[in-house]
C-alpha cells in the first residue's frame, strides 16, 4: 500500500507536521502534495466531498474561512464550498490522506494506526 499513499496539505501547518512525523515514525512511504505549491483541482475536491461530505472537507475553524466576506460564507452548499476550496486551498481541512481506497481527513493517530497496522 505504501507506494500509493499521498498526503495532501500545506507544509507549514502544525497538524500536517504531526501527520508527517507519524508516517515517518511508522515507516510509511508517501508522496506529499502541497496545496500552496501545486494547487488542487476541482476533480479531487469533488471526489473527496462525494466520499466524506463537503462539510467534513471544509475547514471553517481557520483564519482563511474567518477572513472571507459574509457573501462568500452565506448560503454555503457543496458547489460553492468546492469552488471556495479550489480558490483558497487553505480552506481544505488538513491533512487529507489517500491510501489506496482509504480517505482520511484530519489527523487522528488512531485512524492512521488502523489504516497502516
Amino acid at each position: 500500500m505504501a507506494s500509493d499513499v499521498t498526503l495532501y496539505g500545506i507544509k507549514a501547518c502544525d497538524t500536517m507536521k504531526k501527520a508527517r512525523a507519524w508516517l515517518d515514525a511508522h515507516g510509511v512511504t508517501y508522496a506529499f502534495h502541497d496545496y500552496k505549491a501545486a494547487g488542487i483541482d476541482r476533480a479531487h475536491l469533488t471526489a473527496w466531498a462525494d466520499r466524506v461530505g463537503w462539510e467534513t472537507l471544509l475547514n471553517r475553524a481557520g483564519t482563511t474561512f474567518r477572513k472571507l466576506d459574509d457573501a462568500e460564507k452565506a448560503d454555503l452548499g457543496e458547489d460553492k464550498a468546492i469552488a471556495l476550496m479550489e480558490a483558497h486551498p487553505s480552506l481544505i481541512k488538513r491533512p487529507v490522506l489517500v491510501a489506496g481506497d482509504t480517505l482520511l481527513v484530519g489527523f487522528k493517530p488512531e485512524n492512521y494506526a488502523a489504516t497502516f497496522g
